[in-house]
């Protein structure tokens, strides 16, 4: 069974156009009428290009099960090649690229090194720390602030 956000946490918009994150309830899920947040949208940085040439960018990952992360470990590429682990765990959360729902190893195989990377970070902040926020630093004024890897683009709120 596939759950869906109840509630997401509100976001406003900083400084420098930053979302970041006002009301803890909303996201550790307590609270009256929260729920557990279990799908995370993203934006890859350059994107999936299908055999058509059309590039999609926008997808969603949901949570990891402990199945996700155990099947893996019983396929016969990540046996040969234990760096192919991410390959597979990748392709079993993410749920939809553009407007490709049918997401396999083939699928995230084709993806520039970039997009897998910002994946694998984005899975590894999502299942182990429980939220897609990374911390930065202005290059200009030096200012620390948060930015959401599931947010919109740049001002939006």
């Amino acid at each position: 069974m596939r759950r869906t956000a109840a509630t997401a946490p509100t976001l406003h918009a900083g400084r420098h156009g930053a979302e970041s994150e006002v009301g803890a309830g909303a996201a550790t899920g307590t609270g009256a009428g929260a729920g557990l947040r279990t799908e995370f949208p993203f934006t890859l940085p350059r994107g999936y290009v299908d055999e058509h040439g059309t590039v999609h960018r926008d997808g969603v990952m949901r949570l990891a099960t402990a199945r996700d992360e155990l099947v893996p470990l019983r396929d016969d590429r990540v046996r040969e090649n234990p760096a192919y682990l991410s390959v597979v765990l990748i392709s079993r959360v993410v749920t939809r690229i553009g407007t490709v729902d049918d997401i396999h190893p083939g699928v995230i195989e084709d993806l520039f090194a970039s997009d897998l990377a910002f994946l694998q970070d984005f899975y590894r902040r999502v299942n182990a720390e429980g939220h897609t926020r990374a911390a930065v630093t202005c290059p200009s004024c030096q200012e620390e602030f948060a930015v959401d890897l599931a947010g919109g683009r740049l001002g939006e709120s």
